[in-house]
């Protein structure tokens, strides 16, 4: 049942990747349908993350205080590593003060 599960995910894998290949052969020309895909991979990162801010921490109250320093560095121009472990350190303080 396992090496079914993997095969199937391996098909479908490569069909994601391939099918596109096969089917568009040329530059897509179509100023609305690039700046369509250009967005894709943001929206799809975005719907992942969200998600998993908010279901990973204790509470609630603690994940929007994160996100926030987070948006806040993020906004003021901060590298990747300040901007994470920023949020990571207001989580915590938000923890603290919560128990």
């Amino acid at each position: 049942m396992v090496y079914v599960s993997i095969l199937t995910m391996a098909v479908v894998t490569y069909l994601i990747r391939m099918v596109p290949l096969t089917v568009f052969r040329r530059k897509i020309e179509n100023v609305r349908v690039r700046s369509f895909l250009y967005y894709v991979p943001y929206a799809c990162l975005t719907s992942m993350t969200i998600p998993a801010v908010f279901y990973e921490t204790g509470s609630v109250a603690s994940a929007v205080v994160g996100m926030a320093v987070a948006g806040l560095l993020a906004l003021r121009n901060r590298s990747l590593v300040t901007v994470a472990a920023g949020a990571c350190a207001a989580v915590l303080v938000a923890e603290r003060l919560l128990l």
